[in-house]
């Protein structure tokens, strides 16, 4: 009898929800029990596990991996997935492995490559993958050089934290003054140039930005599995062109990624992208961790959880192909289930009657007693077909 197995997602993204039905409708047909662990009581991967924790907040790196330790003594973790502080947990490798737990990430010199743009920039254009021009920006008189530089070549200049994931500090330059135009309509990235300047003069702390020119759509998301012998078993490309999704398998995509998955040992799960320059494709971000939208390769026949868990059991899924590529889709959000858990209420008045005594919660995700489900959040996002053939 084939024993079941036991994966930890820690402090994730709510789309990782997918992640986890994808483990256990795995074509192995293999029993999958999933524990996950985060800071918010109503992220819905809480919901979807069978077993859930909330995180203690303000530990250090290093007191998170003792608290990562414990948890996989305690669960009997098989494998680990982790998100927050991961390059603190690969560090550690040896000592999961002890306690029989495998970690689904890459080893620590893979890691510490990517947290900092620049470096990966430098490292991976020293293997041939192009990159947009960039500069380091820490000052006021940095970021106007630099946005001057890149006008002058006719580009739109952007800048982000030289370090984090996501689209977090994201923002497009411009040299229209502040007015009603930014503040009519959806929040935009855009923001006046002057403005950013005096931010930076005021700023108490110093800022570490990467400045570089926007760069143009399609946007392609290479999700890669590696083995521990630095060989791709997968990589196929997502593509996004606005709110239009769809696949490729054009090498134009698929080689430069290769080459940075095997050139740095990006084990397990890796996402690379990448966006156009002029007329061609240049690196935009690597993350060392699955992406959001990995569970969208499902429209391709492909479930990339399961082959990652299989590869960091030691069990080699060989190479893992779409056996077709899915019709183009976009994304939408849908309701998903949340823990059974009161809002916090306010304060009575003396003349208001005192809140009755809520019930103890059920099982994570359960119905209550009378058959009604849980609280519903709409956090996650799901594909749906596109209307229209390209």
């Amino acid at each position: 009898m084939v024993s079941r197995v036991r994966v930890w997602l820690n402090r994730t993204y709510a789309e990782n929800v997918f992640f986890m039905d994808q483990l256990r409708r795995n074509p192995s047909d293999r029993a999958v029990e999933i524990h996950a662990t985060h800071g918010d009581p109503d992220s819905p991967v809480l919901a979807a596990a069978d077993t859930a924790e909330l995180e203690p907040e303000g530990l250090s790196p290093a007191g998170y991996v003792e608290y990562a330790l414990d948890q996989c003594a305690r669960r009997g973790i098989d494998v680990f997935v982790p998100r927050l502080h991961q390059s603190a947990i690969v560090a550690h490798r040896a000592e999961f492995e002890a306690a029989g737990t495998a970690v689904l990430a890459p080893p620590p010199e893979a890691v510490a490559v990517f947290q900092d743009k620049v470096v990966a920039y430098e490292a991976v254009q020293a293997i041939g993958v192009p990159v947009p021009p960039w500069w380091r920006v820490r000052s006021d008189a940095e970021l106007l050089a630099a946005v001057e530089e890149l006008e002058a070549a006719g580009h739109k200049a952007c800048f982000k934290p030289a370090s984090g994931a996501g689209g977090v500090g994201f923002r497009v330059i411009t040299r229209s003054p502040f007015s009603m135009a930014h503040l009519n309509g959806f929040p935009s990235p855009c923001v006046p140039l002057d403005l950013v300047l005096e931010a930076l003069r005021r700023a108490e702390e110093p800022v570490d930005w990467l400045v570089m020119p926007r760069l143009e759509q399609p946007e392609v998301s290479v999700d890669c599995l590696t083995g521990p012998d630095n060989r791709v078993r997968m990589a196929v490309g997502r593509t996004k062109n606005g709110r239009r999704r769809g696949f490729t398998l054009h090498e134009q995509w698929l080689d430069p990624a290769r080459r940075i998955a095997e050139g740095f040992g990006l084990h397990h799960l890796s996402n690379i992208q990448f966006r156009m320059f002029g007329d061609r494709p240049v690196l935009m971000d690597v993350n060392t961790r699955p992406a959001g939208g990995l569970h969208q390769l499902s429209l391709c026949g492909v479930n990339a959880p399961w082959a990652a868990v299989q590869l960091a059991l030691g069990e080699d899924p060989g190479e893992v192909v779409p056996p077709f590529l899915g019709q183009d889709y976009t994304v939408v959000s849908g309701p998903r289930p949340l823990r059974p858990v009161s809002l916090p209420q306010r304060r009575p008045e003396a003349s208001e009657p005192l809140p009755a005594v809520p019930a103890p919660a059920g099982p994570v995700g359960a119905a209550d007693a009378a058959g009604t489900p849980p609280l519903q959040d709409l956090a996650a996002s799901v594909p749906r077909p596109s209307g229209l053939p390209t």
